[in-house]
């Protein structure tokens, strides 16, 4: 399931974290790249212990601990702190799939990479290319989207980044440890939680709204795995 998730940061929000990046030193994307992500991949990407990166990367946690869409979709476990790569100059990122097990910084735990996603600080009128195209059931969906706005889609899924052939594009990329492991479970629990809402914003005491209330929070006592 790919979902948008607009303004998670606001306009400003972006400018500004975007400034601040833009005055940092980055770094070759390889040395974090696996073995086979090396021969794909030739983006920068800030050092995880880099003060401006984990500050912006601190906001963005907030957020997204107050986005109702994003807690929906993602019904999150674990957040890993967001990294941030930068593309310019013909720089780009191949196929790849994310790992499937990341470690938390500081407190080395584990984390299970379920739900990948990317929010785009850049203006899409800034640069020309750098799409995300991610493969899914339906074939490549290409995104390109407005700074502060952000993908959300399974982690398990193929996916790229275009040669970014002017201009620069600087985005945050994080994974998330869902409660419920299978996407399409998640794809059903998703689509209750929309119904649910429609019933009760037409009918705040709607008896289906309680009864669908009730389904969804069975399921997720089936699905979920803390």
């Amino acid at each position: 399931m790919l979902l948008q998730i607009p303004a998670l940061l606001s306009v400003t929000e972006a400018a500004r974290c975007r400034a601040l990046l833009e005055q940092q030193e980055w770094q070759d994307g390889r040395l974090t790249a696996g073995h086979i992500a090396q021969h794909v991949k030739t983006n920068q990407q800030l050092p995880r212990d880099n003060v401006a990166a984990q500050q912006v990367g601190q906001l963005i946690l907030e957020k997204l601990a107050q986005n109702p869409l994003f807690m929906s979709v993602a019904l999150p476990l674990k957040v890993l702190p967001p990294l941030f790569n930068r593309y310019a100059g013909g720089t780009t990122y191949g196929d790849h799939i994310d790992n499937a097990i990341f470690t938390m910084p500081h407190t080395g735990d584990k984390v299970r990479s379920d739900v990948s996603t990317t929010v785009f600080l850049s203006d899409a009128d800034a640069y020309e290319g750098g799409e995300l195209v991610i493969s899914d059931t339906y074939g490549e969906q290409r995104v390109k989207l407005n700074a502060g706005d952000a993908i959300v889609y399974p982690a398990t899924s193929l996916h790229r980044v275009e040669p970014v052939t002017a201009g620069t594009r600087i985005g945050a990329f994080f994974w998330t440890q869902s409660l419920v492991a299978s996407n399409e479970q998640r794809q059903i629990l998703y689509d209750l939680d929309v119904a649910i809402q429609q019933v009760l914003q037409a009918d705040a005491k709607s008896e289906a709204g309680r009864r669908l209330s009730g389904v969804y929070h069975n399921l997720l006592r089936q699905w979920s795995h803390t």
